[in-house]
């Protein structure tokens, strides 16, 4: 069954609230933080991620930010930043950041709903599936790229193959 089958009337659904419902549906641990942001965690095969949607009304956009622990050794900080470049360009929803003060990998990802649009259950549902699995995808690359000093072609293919052994 969908995502969206469960739902009656979205019409007066706050975003955060269907969030909530998927996260149950799911059964994964997550916290209301406020009526306008949730976090969770959701089990991959290489990290837990932990994933914080927010509603912003001032500019009518449901956030997401992906994060998982990175402490990359400091002379391959610049090798990273390759990394993520290349990364970003193979990316077309979302993108990844490090954010070196908190230690950790970030995946972005904006849903704007100007003008009164309201996010569907399967919008929200793709978001965090499409955050999870570019997380999955990518971080064999950035392990390669960081702890096991590999050249960035190399660490990609493992991305892009690994992406094609699953189809």
């Amino acid at each position: 069954m969908a995502v969206s089958e469960t739902f009656h009337e979205i019409e007066d659904l706050h975003p955060i609230d269907i969030v909530e419902h998927i996260a149950e549906h799911q059964d994964w641990e997550f916290d209301r933080i406020s009526d306008e942001q949730i976090a969770m965690a959701v089990e991959g095969q290489w990290r837990t991620y932990s994933i914080t949607l927010a509603w912003s009304a001032y500019d009518e956009t449901l956030r997401l930010i992906c994060t998982f622990d990175m402490e990359p050794p400091t002379h391959r900080l610049e090798a990273l930043n390759a990394a993520l470049n290349r990364v970003n360009d193979n990316c077309w929803a979302g993108s990844f950041t490090y954010w070196a003060q908190q230690k950790l990998m970030v995946y972005r990802y904006g849903l704007i709903l100007s003008g009164g649009q309201m996010a569907t259950p399967d919008q929200i549902d793709t978001m965090i599936s499409a955050a999870v699995l570019s997380a999955e995808r990518y971080y064999p690359a950035f392990q390669l790229v960081t702890w096991g000093e590999r050249e960035l072609e190399e660490a990609m293919q493992v991305a892009i193959a690994e992406a094609y052994g699953r189809a």
